[in-house]
C-alpha cells in the first residue's frame, strides 16, 4: 500500500516506524509542512525531551489528562509508559527517570530523541518530503483517499490510508478539511500556559519557589497542587501549569480574566491553618512575627504576607488578637487574585481541542466519517499536563493506529 502521514512531529515519525516494521513493503511518506521534522521535540523540557514519564504516583487519568483520560486508559494497555521506555532503549536512547517522575534522554538532549526518530525512519525506507503544507485529504472516486498540498509545485496524490498526525492547531480553521469530511472539531484553545499578575509586590520576589501551594479558580471545581513559581510578570510553575490544562475552556472563554486563590500553605482549611498558626504562637509568645517560617515559607514570602495583613514584623507572637490571626491564617490558605492574561511556558505549544473522540474508533484510532484515514497526536482531542504525557499519548496513539493500518 502506498501510505501518507500528514505532519512529521513525534506521533508522525512512530507511527511510520512501527507501519514500516509491521509491513515493510509499504511505501510510507511523512509529508511535514515547515523546513525541518520534530521541531517540537526540538525545545520539550527546555530542550531535553521529557518524553514519558514513570506514572508512579498517578492513580488516576484524569488529573493528567484533563480531555482524553478514558480514552488513554483503555491505549495505554496497547503500549503504555513502559513499553516507551523500552522502546527508546532498545533503540539506543539511554534514559533516566528524575526524582519527580518525568523520563528524559540520559544525556538531557533532545537531539538524542530525534537522532533515533529519523535514523529509525531512514533505515526502514520512510521517505520524507519537507515544505508540503497539506490543506486537504478527500475520498478518490477509485477508492482510497486523495491529499492536495498547498503552494505551487505539488501535485495532489493518490493514497490507500492516510494517518493525520499535524499535532494541534492554534485557530479552529487549521481542522476546516477535516470537518468537511464530517467529523465534530472541538474548537482548539492553548493549554499549558503562565498566568499574568499585575501586582508588583509578588512579582518584586520573582524566582522565589514555593514547593507545596495549591492554586484554584473560585466558583469553580478547577484546583491543583504543586511548585508554585514567581515570576517577573505573574506565576508558573508545575501548579500553575496544571491549573491552566484542566480549566483551558474555562480562561479561554474568559478572556483569561479570572479570579486567583494561592492557598501559600497547600492546605485550603482555614481552620487547620489557624490551629497551626495559634500553636507557632502559644510557642513562641516572645519571638518578633517576622522570624517565624510557617509552612516552611522563604522569609520574604512570609514577610510579604504579614504585610497584606497589614501586620508588623517586629510584633510579638504573644501579642497577636484574634482578627490578626483570622487575617493571616486567611491569606495563608486563601490569598486573592487577578488573572490578567496569559504567558507561554518556554517555547512548547499545547492545545485542546481537534478531533472529537466521537468521531474516532477508539480501538483502531480510524475515522468514523472517512473510512482509509487515521488519526494520532495532538491534533485528537487528547492533552495532557506537563510532565512527559502528552509525549506519551503521542507513541501510544500512534502505535495503536499503527497497528490497526497494518493489519488491514
Amino acid at each position: 500500500m502506498k501510505i501518507a502521514i500528514v505532519g512529521g512531529g513525534a506521533a508522525g515519525f512512530f507511527l511510520a516506524i512501527h507501519l514500516k516494521q509491521a509491513v515493510p513493503e509499504n511505501r510510507v511518506i511523512i509529508f511535514e509542512r515547515a523546513g525541518r521534522v520534530l521541531a517540537k521535540v526540538r525545545v520539550s523540557g527546555g530542550g531535553r525531551c521529557n518524553l514519558t514519564n514513570s506514572f508512579a504516583h498517578v492513580d488516576d487519568l484524569s488529573h493528567i489528562y484533563p480531555r482524553g483520560a478514558r480514552l488513554m486508559k483503555r491505549l495505554l494497555r496497547e503500549f503504555s509508559h513502559e513499553d516507551a521506555y523500552r522502546w527508546f532503549e532498545a533503540h539506543g536512547v539511554k534514559l533516566v527517570t528524575q526524582d519527580d517522575d518525568c523520563v528524559f534522554p540520559a544525556v538531557q538532549d533532545s537531539a538524542a530523541v530525534i537522532s533515533c526518530l529519523t535514523h529509525q525512519a531512514g533505515r526502514l525506507g520512510v521517505e520524507v518530503r519537507l515544505g508540503h503544507p497539506v490543506k486537504a485529504v478527500k475520498r478518490h472516486e477509485e477508492g482510497g483517499l486523495e491529499v492536495l498540498f498547498s503552494g505551487e509545485g505539488h501535485s495532489a496524490e493518490r493514497f490507500d490510508r492516510v494517518a493525520v498526525t499535524t499535532g494541534g492547531a492554534p485557530r479552529s480553521e487549521g481542522f476546516d478539511y477535516l470537518a468537511a469530511l464530517g467529523h465534530k472539531m472541538e474548537t482548539p484553545c492553548p493549554s499549558l500556559y503562565t498566568f499574568s499578575i499585575l501586582h508588583k509586590d509578588l512579582t518584586a520576589m520573582m524566582g522565589l519557589v514555593v514547593e507545596a501551594a495549591q492554586v484554584s479558580i473560585p466558583g469553580t471545581k478547577f484546583r491543583s497542587r504543586g511548585a508554585l513559581l514567581i515570576t517577573h510578570w505573574g506565576l508558573s510553575g508545575p501548579a500553575i501549569l496544571k491549573l491552566s490544562s484542566y480549566a483551558a475552556r474555562h480562561l479561554h472563554d474568559a478572556g483569561y480574566r479570572s479570579p486567583l486563590q494561592v492557598s501559600w500553605a497547600g492546605e485550603v482549611n482555614m481552620e487547620t491553618v489557624r490551629g497551626y498558626l495559634q500553636k507557632m504562637l502559644s510557642d513562641n509568645p516572645r519571638k518578633q512575627l517576622g522570624t517565624l517560617h510557617p509552612y516552611g515559607l522563604q522569609q520574604r514570602l512570609w514577610l510579604y504576607l504579614l504585610r497584606r495583613c497589614g501586620l508588623c514584623e517586629e510584633q510579638l507572637c504573644g501579642e497577636l488578637g484574634g482578627k490578626s490571626l483570622n487575617r493571616l491564617a486567611n491569606v495563608l490558605t486563601a490569598d486573592a487574585y487577578a488573572i490578567e492574561g496569559k504567558g507561554t511556558y518556554r517555547d512548547e505549544f499545547v492545545t485542546c481541542g481537534g478531533v472529537a473522540l466521537s468521531s474516532v474508533n477508539a480501538l483502531t484510532m480510524e475515522s468514523r466519517h472517512c473510512a482509509g484515514l487515521y488519526f494520532a497526536g495532538e491534533v485528537l482531542d487528547v492533552d495532557a499536563v506537563t510532565g512527559g504525557f502528552n509525549f506519551q499519548a503521542a507513541w501510544t496513539t500512534a502505535f495503536v493506529a499503527a497497528r490497526a493500518m497494518a493489519a488491514r
